[in-house]
C-alpha cells in the first residue's frame, strides 16, 4: 500500500494534514455548562446585576477620578455610560 504523504524526493516526511471537528464536544460542553447553571438561571438578570454593578462602581466620583473616567471613555477604554459622565 502506498502511504499517503510520501516524502519529499529529499527524504524529509511530507506534512500530514490533521483537521479535527470539535462540533460534537462544544455541544456537550455547551449542554453541561446549562445543566449546571440550572433551570433559575437568568441571564437578563445576570446583566442586569453587572449594569448596576458598573452603576455603583463608578458612582461618586471625586473630580479627579471623573476627569480619569471622562478621558477612559474618550479613549475607548471604558464605554460610555451615564450621558458620558459616571452615575452621580
Amino acid at each position: 500500500m502506498a502511504p499517503h504523504n510520501p516524502p519529499h524526493p529529499d527524504g524529509t516526511p511530507a506534512l500530514v494534514d490533521f483537521s479535527v471537528d470539535l462540533t460534537a464536544q462544544e455541544v456537550q460542553r455547551q449542554a453541561q455548562v446549562l445543566a449546571a447553571l440550572g433551570p433559575a438561571w437568568d441571564p437578563m438578570e445576570v446583566m442586569r446585576g453587572e449594569e448596576a454593578a458598573y452603576d455603583l462602581l463608578y458612582s461618586g466620583l471625586d473630580e479627579e477620578q471623573q476627569r480619569l473616567y471622562d478621558e477612559l471613555v474618550a479613549a475607548g477604554v471604558l464605554p460610555p455610560r451615564g450621558g458620558g459622565h459616571a452615575a452621580p
